[in-house]
């Protein structure tokens, strides 16, 4: 959509154009979508009935936010998802640096060039994409980064140290009219944070002693994970008490919800079935439950889609290397993730050495778990008896689907393969292999046959 026609601020009021402060817009535009039935949320997961309506109760009374929450739980993402809640279009002064409404300038310069314009303002159109900042938090973040500073240049063009115009504007009043989002506020020094109590109750800035009051009108969002209070850092109290909302985020609740943000998030060079999704998704929530990981750190939604991504990479490596026309992930690949993903964990201070075995154990559980899921009912008294008579199949990083589907043990007239693979969704050969892979792992795991492994290759018998 292109931005709409009026350029001059006489063409803006004949247009009736009707301005709106920045909560007034943002709450108008959620109570409609509400009203309408419209997701304002789309890609979150997990969130409908916790997160998502108390965010939408604090936005509705107008209150600046902080999310607290551990590490990969989305809370960047849905701050940045708030943009979707602001007016496609709306005008701004030409040139102004602070994007003030053409009725109502607020610093000295546009002010003076309203007075000489008039209706002959010019104005431009500012899209709500450019209505949003984001600051990630650092120790070396300064006042000037965030409020404004002195500019030298300007001094030395000749303006006087007292003139208001020598000030180069910070990050939040160049917000102004749209939103500021301070990702992991603990991490900024409190004297910094002690800069931010006027912009949050009194909404202006001061800068270097310069009487200048400006209105800004920002909304001020904050993320920050709770150890953060006492390990890296804090949020000094008066800040906090100017939060109007302080909202604990979590990892999804539901399996279904896991899984919808890995598959959303994860990008896949190959084909991943669904049930490998699941199996990290298990991975990751069992890894969140174990005594042997530091829970205060949390195991981020990024673990899973790391490990989504690596085991796409593990197919297409194996595709390539066997001459393979399409690749699909199968069980064996899910080693390859855990060789990378174990550095993504904090563990407790009395499992050094265990981690590997920890992450070999959780995952085993979560596979178990999954097999039973999909494959619950299906008889494999005949596969199991193959292998009680002497039978082998050999799988591995660098085996093709055709020559694993060709090692299988024949079973006569059963139609065994032909259930799990319809279970499972399996139509070419890479999907058929990945799911007799399943099965044949299901059954080891369950004690019904052995495995043997190496570096090179994995023996079912």
């Amino acid at each position: 959509m292109n931005a709409p026609a009026p350029s001059t601020l006489g063409e803006l009021r004949a247009s009736g154009h009707v301005q709106k402060d920045l909560r007034s817009e943002i709450r108008d535009n959620l109570v409609a979508a509400l009203a309408e039935g419209r997701d304002p949320w789309p890609g979150l997961h997990g969130l409908d009935d916790t997160v998502i309506p108390q965010l939408e109760r604090a936005l509705i009374a107008g209150h600046d936010v902080v999310l607290l929450g551990e590490r990969g739980q989305g809370k960047t993402r849905l701050l940045r998802t708030l943009v979707g809640l602001l007016d496609e279009w709306t005008p701004v002064i030409a040139g102004s640096e602070l994007g003030e409404h053409p009725y109502d300038p607020i610093v000295p310069a546009s002010r003076r060039r309203a007075a000489e314009l008039g209706d002959d303002l010019p104005i431009a159109w500012r899209h709500r994409d450019e209505r949003y900042a984001e600051k990630l938090a650092t120790p070396d973040t300064s006042v000037a980064d965030l409020i404004g500073d002195v500019d030298p240049m300007k001094v030395a063009e000749g303006r006087s140290l007292g003139d208001p115009e020598t000030i180069h504007f910070g990050l939040v009043p160049r917000s102004h009219r749209g939103i500021v989002a301070i990702n992991e506020l603990p991490d900024l020094a409190e004297r910094i944070q002690v800069a931010m109590l006027n912009v949050m109750e009194e909404r202006d800035i001061q800068v270097r002693g310069y009487v200048l009051r400006l209105p800004l009108d920002v909304l001020v969002l904050a993320t920050a994970n709770p150890e953060d209070y006492t390990n890296r850092g804090r949020i000094i109290t008066p800040l906090k008490d100017r939060f109007g909302a302080e909202i604990r985020t979590h990892y999804p609740l539901e399996l279904a919800d896991e899984v919808a943000v890995i598959r959303q998030e994860a990008s896949l060079v190959t084909t991943v079935p669904d049930y490998l999704l699941e199996i990290l998704a298990r991975f990751t929530r069992g890894l969140r439950e174990s005594n042997a990981v530091d829970q205060r750190a949390g195991v981020s939604a990024r673990f899973a889609i790391a490990g989504a991504e690596t085991i796409a990479a593990a197919a297409l490596h194996r595709a390539t290397r066997q001459g393979e026309e399409h690749g699909v992930a199968r069980v064996v690949d899910l080693e390859t993730a855990v060789d990378v993903l174990g550095g993504k964990v904090e563990f407790e201070t009395g499992e050094e050495g265990r981690e590997r075995a920890v992450l070999d154990h959780v995952l085993r559980t979560a596979t178990a778990a999954t097999v039973r899921d999909r494959l619950a009912g299906i008889d494999f008294a005949l596969l199991v008896e193959a292998f009680t008579e002497g039978a082998t199949v050999v799988t591995g990083e660098q085996v093709s689907a055709a020559d694993f589907l060709a090692g299988l043990p024949v079973l006569g007239e059963s139609d065994l393969y032909d259930e799990v693979m319809e279970r499972l969704g399996a139509t070419d050969d890479g999907e058929r292999a990945a799911a007799l892979e399943l099965a044949l792992e299901g059954l080891f795991l369950a004690r019904k046959i052995g495995k043997d492994s190496d570096a090179s290759e994995t023996v079912y018998g």
